[in-house]
C-alpha cells in the first residue's frame, strides 16, 4: 500500500541547496493508464509497476526488469516519456521529501512527496513553509496524467 501526499513546489522558495542531496535521475512510460501500469529505469534499476485506483492511499507493485525488457516495453509506452530528477531529502528524521524536478516539455514543473505508514499520520502531516500547494487529490498532478496530457 501507498499512502503518499503531493506538493506544488516553487524552487525559488527551497530554503537550501536542495541539489547536494543525493539525486536519482528517472525516465519511465506507461502501458496502461487505467489501471496504472508503469515502466521506469531509476539510474541504472529498472522497474514494472501496477498502481491501484485512490488518490492519497492506493494499492502498489513492483517487479525488477532487465534493461532488455525496460527498453522493450518503454517503447510501448501511452503518451509522452516522462524525464525527472528525483532529490531525496530527509525531514523531520522521520520523512522523506521525494523532490522531483521534471525536465523536457514538463519544466518548470516541481513536485515534492512525502510518504507515511498510515492514513492518519497522512492526514496530520504538516509540511514544511516552503510547500506549495497540496495537490494530493488533485489528479492532473499524477504521472500518469501528465504523461498524457
Amino acid at each position: 500500500m501507498e499512502i503518499e501526499r503531493k506538493y506544488l513546489i516553487d524552487l525559488e522558495s527551497v530554503p537550501f541547496d536542495y541539489k547536494s542531496y543525493p539525486a536519482k535521475v528517472i525516465e519511465q512510460g506507461y502501458l496502461s493508464t487505467d489501471p496504472v501500469v508503469r515502466v521506469r529505469k531509476s539510474n541504472d534499476k529498472y522497474i514494472l509497476t501496477y498502481k491501484g485506483k485512490g488518490e492519497i492511499e492506493r494499492e502498489e507493485y513492483n517487479l525488477p526488469l532487465t534493461k532488455e525488457a525496460y527498453e522493450h516495453l518503454v517503447k510501448k509506452s501511452d503518451g509522452r516519456i516522462i524525464k525527472k530528477i528525483r532529490y531525496n531529502i530527509p525531514y523531520k528524521e522521520k520523512y522523506l521529501i521525494e523532490l522531483d524536478v521534471f525536465l523536457g516539455d514538463l519544466e518548470p514543473l516541481v513536485v515534492a512527496e512525502v510518504e507515511f505508514e498510515s492514513r492518519q499520520e497522512a492526514d496530520t502531516f504538516v509540511p514544511p513553509d516552503w510547500f506549495g500547494e497540496d495537490v494530493s487529490t488533485d489528479n492532473r498532478y499524477k504521472n500518469s496524467y501528465l504523461s498524457q496530457k
